[in-house]
């Protein structure tokens, strides 16, 4: 029987697990209900894909990102492992051909992003499928006490009834114990298997600074800490500029953000990996499912909204187990900004209610329609159409959606997907007829498998590349296959998404839950508090403080942090300090000295010895006469 480390090896390339992997994997192939608690860049995924292709029957995966459901996916094919996924942005026809292979057993993963697990088309037809694991991923999701609360992973244990896994599995990096306790309840594990490492980094300086120049505290970091950065930034616009200025030091930088295209996005980030660019200036969009373990360090320009958001991006530092550093810089202006996004984040709940009526007349859908509906969603155009500001409008949106009426997706790129509709032969028949379109046909079955089982991802500007054609002629291709009936072909689209839940209510049925509304804001404003009491604390090791916030109590301080280097600092001095002044009354006990004769006997390039004559004279244990220092006996 094959065992997991021969399946690590066989598809990863490494001989030995890292902590606790072993452990976890062998209580879910026990079937075993497991919660892992384990650090950012700990190796999560592995837990469950080992078990998963051990083990037959399909693993559904719930995970609340697009981009990572698809870095996981794409991973796990270059593997040559099969594996499918569903998420906002797909069309029925494609959502149908997915779940129709999943049932029948010609992937080891699926793949879903949370919103989907509650539609009428996946919760009737998963019965079918032959389940061998329940995956969740990010299960701090789960909690309205979590830092990134979705309504959707309530949807989970029902759907656990549905599909009877042989085990639940339950993943995050980040969990307080009051969040640990709620995943459990709501996701209904039973006899669970809490395994938890330590959210100890022995290897990461944490360093807060207050400065109000910024931007020359980070360029003296980049210079004096070699190899690649991350720096965090609140805005687009910010990230921007950072990245700029940097350019203009001549540091190796450029800005990731949601709101630069794709391609150039997957560019920089290859970039970075390679080592081509060094400090990549981004927003939270950047890190998720970023597997580079030589990061030394990461620098946040503003402080994040929570003590979770911190440990995970700042964990993204230093995963190969070499020193590296987690820099926030701060300035007395921090503490106020955020606690305005506290403000702006919770509008009226009047406000609320407003807009997710105007969500409704900009598209047009009257009172018990739109139910199910997946509509592009452009934030600028609906505020400047709805005459709202677009931050409020947009904070209302989210808070509809943790209500569960609907949900706006992150900006979504969706490559192109085709499929052949028609068999091998009939094809064949085709290429005959049309000499035009053979070679065509030809390269994409070379570069593209399964065309004929489902709709596959293709990128236009590769098969261009290949071909020696502009992308438009590449295009126009598929579209004249399409209108030929040969293949179905959707085009890429790039857009956020608004998916509605429900049909549309009318003033009196929609209702904000005043109790979930108040637990809510005022988690945020404790989060919030927390991360200021975090970078402006001058008394204990900022480890220790994130260790007691997830739990972990009477740990030994990290002596690298700023705080704990400081404190060193001052011990040591304070003992160089106590030794000279020994020493100094040790020689003024034989008589009295002049300085000269004192700096021949006392070895100490520093002078202290100097400050101290000052401070035993201030105190009256020495007098001076005629340039001779004398004791004073007590």
């Amino acid at each position: 029987m094959t065992t997991p480390l021969e399946i690590l090896k066989q598809y990863w390339g490494y001989d030995s697990f890292r902590l606790n992997q072993e452990e976890i994997i062998n209580s879910v192939l026990a079937g075993r209900e497991t919660l892992a608690l384990m650090p950012t860049g700990g190796g999560k995924s592995l837990t469950f894909q080992i078990p998963a292709l051990m083990t037959e029957g399909i693993t559904i995966v719930v995970t609340p990102l697009i981009a990572l459901i698809k870095d996981q996916a794409e991973s796990l094919r270059d593997k040559g492992i099969p594996v499918i996924a569903i998420y906002s942005g797909m069309g029925k026809d494609e959502i149908d051909a997915a779940i129709d292979n999943a049932i029948n057993g010609d992937y080891k993963f699926l793949y879903l992003s949370p919103e989907r697990l509650g539609s009428e088309i996946f919760r009737a037809r998963a019965p079918k499928m032959n389940v061998s694991y329940l995956v969740i991923d990010e299960a701090h999701c789960i909690s309205q006490w979590g830092h990134d609360f979705r309504p959707d992973y309530l949807k989970i244990k029902e759907i656990k009834e549905i599909v009877s896994p042989l085990a639940t599995i339950a993943l995050t990096a980040t969990a307080t114990e009051k969040v640990v306790h709620e995943i459990v309840h709501q996701l209904d594990l039973k006899n669970v298997n809490i395994v938890k490492s330590s959210f100890g980094r022995d290897n990461l300086s944490y360093v807060c600074r207050e400065d109000e120049d910024k931007n020359g505290q980070l360029l003296r970091i980049a210079k004096s800490v070699n190899g690649s950065g991350i720096v965090y930034v609140r805005e687009r616009k910010k990230a921007e500029e950072i990245a700029h200025f940097l350019q203009s030091q001549g540091i190796l930088a450029e800005p990731y953000h949601a709101g630069i295209g794709s391609a150039l996005r997957s560019s920089r980030q290859d970039d970075w990996k390679s080592g081509a660019i060094r400090i990549i200036v981004a927003t939270n969009a950047f890190g998720m499912g970023i597997d580079k373990a030589d990061v030394r360090f990461v620098c946040h320009l503003d402080p994040p909204e929570s003590l979770e958001a911190y440990y995970q991006e700042a964990g993204r530092a230093g995963r190969d187990g070499k020193r590296s550093y987690a820099v926030l810089l701060w300035s007395r202006s921090d503490s106020g900004r955020l606690r305005k996004i506290l403000a702006s984040t919770f509008p009226p709940v009047e406000y609320i209610a407003s807009v997710y009526q105007k969500i409704f007349i900009y598209y047009g859908i009257a009172f018990g329609a739109g139910k199910e509906r997946v509509l592009k969603f452009s934030l600028a155009d609906f505020a400047a159409n709805t005459k709202l500001h677009p931050v409020p409008a947009y904070h209302a949106l989210k808070y509809i959606s943790k209500e569960g009426y609907l949900d706006v997706t992150e900006e979504i790129d969706n490559p192109s997907r085709i499929k052949f509709l028609i068999n091998r032969d009939e094809l064949y028949n085709i290429q005959l007829k049309n000499n035009s379109l053979d070679a065509f046909i030809k390269t994409l079955l070379r570069l593209y498998s399964g065309l004929f089982s489902a709709l596959t991802p293709i990128d236009e500007e590769y098969v261009a590349k290949i071909t020696r054609n502009s992308k438009a002629a590449i295009t126009s291709s598929l579209v004249t296959l399409s209108r030929m009936g040969v293949i179905s072909y959707v085009p890429s689209v790039r857009s956020p998404l608004l998916i509605l839940k429900i049909e549309r209510l009318d003033e009196k049925n929609f209702r904000i839950t005043q109790s979930m509304y108040d637990q809510l804001r005022g988690s945020m404003e404790e989060k919030i508090e927390g991360v200021i009491e975090y970078f402006s604390g001058r008394d204990k090791c900022r480890q220790s403080v994130l260790l007691e916030y997830f739990g972990e109590f009477g740990t030994p301080d990290c002596g690298s942090c700023d705080i704990c280097l400081s404190r060193k600092s001052r011990k040591e001095s304070n003992d160089y300090y106590g030794e000279i002044e020994k020493r100094l009354i040790e020689l003024l006990l034989d008589g009295p000295k002049n300085i000269a004769e004192i700096s021949l006997e006392i070895d100490d390039e520093s002078r202290t010895y100097v400050q101290i004559l000052r401070d035993l004279t201030d105190r009256g244990g020495v007098e001076i006469k005629d340039e001779l220092y004398y004791l004073i006996p007590d």
